[in-house]
């Protein structure tokens, strides 16, 4: 039994070492900061128990309370995660967690995170240290009380001691923070980069000086570096989607293609998975049937990815396919076959069950046999690609391979993602589902401004709903709606102002 105190990093949940992302998913008992992303805290088994213990401001100190917390789930769970924004000891008060642990003879095991001291400038273009400018870095937490108390900072004597100062929880008190610093003899012009909700798609970022940091009006969480090299921009070359949030509302089986390609373009993604995927009713006894008997079809039609990787875990390898060809609607099924190692006979374009069921060839004559078709699909999906083979002569078989169900907004950090995709630049929907689901979680709420569709299934779907959608997708896959994504930026920039 060990409770493991993990770093969570400085926001964005891509930033988490290998090392936490697998203890999280191995815990019994999660127990995480309000500052944590959702989706760290979404890596947790399906049984996990899931504590919120987050200190909001205004709230009492609840310090202690949580020390005893994390003894008790540690004398009776084998794995306990406590789950800490940044590193849990810089400022995250790991080390008084460490101590009740280790003074109740709880095991305790350290996994360092990357520290919004030194990740969120250096995602903002500015390092800490820079040859010519800045040789040290100091970090410091905001307090102005008196040097020698307990806690204390000595502005004057950081000032003058040189280098780059990285303040963590200072937009409170910045104006005395800067007269403090002035007083040490920093120049009036000294740059200074304030940061809020670093690495994450509502990140805000003012470069100012010394003498004006006052009237910044950012609030917390910020990371204000102060020094020479908050005047350097190291972020490089401009990216077509650079400073957009989108939010992403695949499940996550599905989300990291749409995610990573989103995020080389430029943007920032916010990720909710608003479905989730579920075996169907007769937890796949039909679909088992099917597989067994795969080799009396002479296809197999596949209208989604989900419904290849259910079915491909059925078969022990390729071979039991025998001759049995395959057909995948789009570029994205097909490679999910690639990834079982198999290729398609036949991929449509565009992506529809339309186009997939004209581009299976005609059976051959009756009594010839190879009329056989398995169609494994969504148990509410739609019956066109059934239909359509059944007229072209095809005796066609449909299983149900799995479910798409809508998540609760009842679960833990749901409220939260959902206040971040409602506030993203974008929204983004692969499948009809996701935009029912969406719309229910927002209880009434706009969503963002712009929604983007990945194909006129979808698209249909959204429009019934109310919704204005401005993006469709002419490649019905992730990269398809990236690309439309950037389409339609460049030509709002090339729009004449008003």
């Amino acid at each position: 039994m060990t409770v493991y105190l993990v770093g969570g990093g400085p926001g964005d949940p891509g930033l988490v070492t290998v090392r936490g992302a697998e203890l999280i998913a191995q815990a019994d008992v999660v127990v995480y900061d309000r500052l944590v992303a959702p989706e760290l805290v979404a890596l947790a088994p399906a049984g996990a128990l899931l504590v919120d213990v987050g200190k909001r401001p205004g709230l009492p100190q609840r310090q202690s309370a949580i020390n005893a917390m994390l003894v008790e789930h540690g004398r009776r769970h084998p794995v306990v995660v406590r789950l800490k924004g940044g590193d849990p000891y810089v400022f995250g008060r790991g080390g008084e967690e460490a101590e009740a642990l280790t003074s109740a003879g709880v095991p305790v095991e350290v996994v360092p995170g990357v520290s919004s001291a030194l990740a969120v400038p250096a995602c903002a273009g500015v390092p800490a240290t820079h040859r010519g400018l800045a040789t040290s870095v100091t970090v410091v937490t905001g307090h102005v009380g008196d040097p020698p108390a307990p806690g204390g900072v000595d502005w004057t004597s950081l000032a003058r001691a040189g280098g780059t100062i990285v303040v963590l929880m200072g937009m409170e008190h910045r104006a005395d923070i800067a007269r403090r610093i002035l007083d040490g003899g920093r120049s009036p012009d000294t740059p200074v980069l304030v940061v809020q909700w670093g690495t994450t798609p509502m990140q805000r970022s003012v470069r100012t000086t010394l003498s004006q940091l006052h009237a910044v009006e950012l609030g917390a969480p910020a990371t204000v570096v102060i020094g020479a090299v908050a005047g350097l921009d190291l972020r490089g070359g401009k990216r077509p989607l650079d400073g957009l949030r989108v939010a992403v509302t695949r499940p996550p089986s599905r989300a990291g293609g749409l995610s990573g390609a989103l995020v080389a373009a430029g943007a920032s993604v916010v990720a909710l998975s608003v479905v989730t995927i579920a075996d169907p009713s007769d937890g796949g006894a039909a679909l088992a049937e099917a597989a067994a008997a795969i080799r009396r079809f002479a296809w197999v039609a596949f209208a989604s990815a989900n419904a290849v990787d259910r079915f491909m875990g059925l078969l022990r390898d390729a071979r039991d396919l025998g001759d049995t060809k395959l057909a995948a609607v789009g570029q994205a099924t097909a490679a999910a076959l690639a990834r079982h190692h198999l290729v398609s006979d036949v991929v449509a374009s565009p992506a529809t069950a339309e186009s997939l069921a004209d581009a299976i060839p005609a059976p051959p004559p009756v009594g010839d046999g190879g009329r056989g078709v398995l169609l494994p699909r969504a148990a509410a999906g739609r019956r066109v690609l059934g239909a359509r083979l059944r007229s072209k002569g095809f005796e066609v078989t449909e299983v149900h391979a799995y479910r798409t169900v809508p998540i609760s907004g009842d679960e833990p950090g749901v409220a939260a993602a959902v206040d971040a995709v409602l506030g993203a630049d974008v929204v983004t929907f692969t499948s009809p589902s996701a935009v029912r689901s969406l719309l229910r979680l927002a209880g009434g709420r706009p969503l963002p401004p712009t929604v983007a569709c990945i194909g006129p299934l979808t698209s249909t779907a959204a429009r019934r709903c109310g919704l204005t959608v401005d993006v469709v997708a002419e490649e019905h896959s992730a990269g398809g709606i990236v690309e439309a994504l950037v389409a339609h930026r460049a030509a709002r920039d090339r729009r004449p102002a008003t």
